[in-house]
């Protein structure tokens, strides 16, 4: 298929790409939660034809595109969730759930893929080998969909997987592209920290849980200071501290939470291990007593070179030069790579941001939104890629 056949293709279903994305950011539903979502991805790609629909779960879909000859298995991945905010856009197709939201550009990439599954659709009789559409469930809430879906068997056989996020950052026309480690792991922890209450007109009387407390946060950051090696990226962030009931009594415990995102499994494994030795020695040091838990969430996104060198590739020739954006990695987290544990794989960004038309609000924000003349450009790229991966093992 030539770039021009397939912009025909794209240009005849952009505008239902666009009303199915309205669509699905009018009716949002929560992680584990996307049943009328699921049934309305499996009802519009049943209308495609070509296609062995199934659910691997309650609430995601798998199609398969096989073609007549053998070759390669190539999936495409979108995730399907909601977040739990308010919308405040004001468009006629903003949320009608209260308190759930399309924030974070979801919607996007499923109006894309089934973009996409119609488009290859008509195009069976050219595909050699299969393209598999995983509209994936509960991209936003650990432990995630994608684990469920590759439990499930939807990467059994896959030689090859891609995927995409919608970007406001990045501006539309760009395409964000990164080679080996992309997106980090979204660990997460809890301490409680056990003190003795009392009045605070008598503090010696007491041990003082929020002091002991404080201690802790503020040394917790000596281990991105001075325990790991500076040019290795670590976030260690306190997110959360609870604490107390009145102005004067001292409490006699505190709550803290956080996340920590790192890339190399290594130092993954090594960072509970040194913020339980601080909590411990600061607690014990003031009589204090302590609870640790640290929650492993997904693996990090870490691109596969080859197919990263295929991705930037497809937009060099698709696109032009002008598009690719070879963009720094960041420390947020996607069970993407939940499917890069099964078959090699990359995740790239398409630029949804417009300050002309001021879409400038970041990810997870009440008035996110994207830029609807991306989604032709997710689609044409999905296209593309699809073909070009097959053509690899040819």
């Amino acid at each position: 298929m030539t770039n021009e056949e397939i912009k025909r293709l794209v240009d005849e279903v952009k505008e239902e790409v666009i009303a199915w994305r309205r669509h699905l950011h009018a009716n949002p539903e929560l992680s584990f939660q996307e049943e009328k979502t699921a049934q309305f991805v499996y009802e519009t790609l049943q209308s495609f034809g070509n296609l062995e629909i199934s659910r691997p779960t309650k609430t995601s879909v798998m199609a398969r595109l096989i073609g007549p000859q053998p070759g390669r298995v190539v999936a495409i991945r979108a995730d399907m969730d909601a977040l739990p905010i308010q919308e405040e856009n004001t468009f006629a197709f903003a949320s009608k759930n209260p308190g759930v939201m399309h924030a974070c550009g979801h919607d996007g990439h499923t109006a894309m893929l089934l973009g996409t599954a119609k488009i290859l659709s008509q195009l069976r009789d050219q595909i050699k080998g299969e393209i598999r559409f995983l509209f994936q469930h509960a991209e936003e809430l650990h432990p995630g969909g994608a684990e469920e879906m590759v439990q499930a068997g939807v990467m059994d056989g896959v030689d090859v997987v891609i995927g995409t996020h919608l970007w406001s950052p990045l501006e539309r026309g760009k395409i964000g592209i990164v080679y080996g480690p992309m997106m980090a792991a979204p660990d997460r922890f809890f301490i409680r920290i056990h003190g003795k209450g009392g009045h605070a007109a008598l503090p010696h009387q007491t041990i003082d849980a929020i002091a002991v407390g404080a201690q802790v946060v503020t040394n917790l950051q000596y281990i991105v200071s001075r325990n790991v090696d500076p040019l290795e990226p670590l976030v260690v962030s306190v997110t959360q501290f609870v604490a107390g009931t009145t102005h004067n009594v001292i409490p006699g415990s505190v709550e803290i939470q956080g996340t920590v995102r790192s890339f190399d499994e290594t130092l993954r494994k090594s960072v509970p291990k040194l913020m339980e030795r601080i909590i411990k020695g600061i607690t014990e040091a003031h009589g204090a007593t302590y609870e640790f838990e640290f929650e492993y969430g997904y693996r990090p996104v870490i691109n596969n070179n080859e197919v990263t060198r295929v991705i930037e590739e497809t937009v060099r020739e698709v696109f032009g030069e002008e598009a690719v954006d070879h963009i720094k990695p960041n420390m947020g987290g996607e069970d993407f790579s939940a499917f890069q544990q099964k078959a090699p794989g990359s995740f790239f960004y398409v630029g949804a941001g417009n300050k002309e038309k001021g879409i400038v609000y970041p990810h997870h924000h009440p008035r996110f939104t994207i830029d609807e003349d991306v989604l032709e450009i997710g689609v044409r790229l999905f296209v593309h890629a699809a073909f070009k991966l097959l053509a690899e093992a040819s």
